[in-house]
This record gives structure tokens, C-alpha cells and sequence, in this order.
């Protein structure tokens, strides 16, 4: 898909990994939703194909990089693992903090169930992702696998929706 130069090109961003910390863990999927005005796309790594380089080229032309919590999760976890420091090579909004102001509070799916982003897959954790993986991998299940990546796309692509909201919400008290 070609993007028009001149327009701002926003990733939404969300990683799965085998743990909470970097050191012993791996990041699984790097799922991107890449968005300048009308024209949308959806990239995701996977597992060995989760490199410096392919990340990169993912985000080829992205002006900005919205995540949830990824200010002490996504970015530092991208940063050990990978090497990139993705909050200085680009300008990044966590919209973790735009909740907090707007009295948000809790992980992604709390915020999205209290404002009616709606999720296909409702009893799916960050720690049933793991599992999925490890599913995946030990047991070559590759419905597992299917069920994660579409769990990580909600994650991102609900990003899109919740910045979209809190605009809205910031619109509104402002007047």
C-alpha cells in the first residue's frame, strides 16, 4: 500500500511475549496498525520473524506510535530485546496516561469494556497469550497460534478506537 509523503502515518502498537521482563522472556508477535488518513494496513511479526530490521522497515514512514502502557512495557521490552529505542527514534503517545487523565484506570480491556470498545475475544488475558504461544510451539497448534494473533490485532487495532474516544472526551471537557 502507498501512503502519501505529505501525510502524517500513525502505528498503533502492541507486543506479546513469553513473560514480563526481557531478561529470560521473548517477544512472540509485534502486531502494527499502520493509519494515514483513509488508507489502513495491519502488520504483524511473528516469532524468528521478529528482527531489528523488519521492524523498521514496518514502520517506514510512521510521523507517530500510540500504545497502551508502552512506555514501561512494549518500548523498554522492544529496546532489550531487539536493540531499537523506539521512543527516540519516534515521537510516541502511551494512551495509558491520556486514561488516567480522563479517570480511565486498569489494563486495555477494563478501559475498553468501561467505554464499549467492543472485542470479539472477551476471555482472553495477556497471560492466556503466553500460554497460546507456548501452545503453539511445544504442540505445533496452530489454531493457538490463529487465536493469538487475532487476540494481538483487537489489542492494536482498539488502540485506533481508544485514541479516537479520548480525542472526543478532551473535545468535550474543553468546551
Amino acid at each position: 500500500m502507498r501512503y502519501n509523503k505529505a501525510a502524517s502515518m500513525e502505528a498503533y502498537l502492541d507486543i506479546e511475549t513469553t513473560g514480563l521482563s526481557p531478561e529470560g522472556s521473548q517477544i512472540t508477535v509485534i502486531g502494527i496498525h499502520l493509519v494515514c488518513g483513509e488508507n489502513e494496513s495491519f502488520v504483524q511479526l511473528v516469532g524468528d520473524d521478529i528482527t531489528a530490521d523488519k521492524l523498521l522497515e514496518a514502520l517506514t514512514g510512521v510521523t507517530v506510535i500510540h500504545t497502551y502502557n508502552g512506555s514501561r512495557f512494549d518500548l523498554p521490552f522492544i529496546n532489550s530485546c531487539l536493540g531499537i529505542d523506539l521512543e527516540n527514534l519516534f515521537p510516541h503517545t502511551d494512551l495509558m496516561y491520556h486514561c488516567w487523565r480522563c479517570h480511565l484506570y486498569g489494563g486495555l480491556k477494563r478501559v475498553e469494556k468501561t467505554l464499549g470498545i467492543p472485542r470479539r475475544l472477551t476471555d482472553i488475558s495477556g497471560w492466556d497469550a503466553v500460554r497460546l504461544w507456548w501452545r503453539y510451539v511445544n504442540d505445533y497448534d496452530e489454531s493457538a497460534l490463529q487465536t493469538l494473533l487475532e487476540y494481538n490485532r483487537e489489542d492494536v487495532v482498539n488502540l485506533k478506537a481508544l485514541k479516537n474516544i479520548l480525542i472526543e472526551r478532551t473535545s468535550e471537557a474543553a468546551t
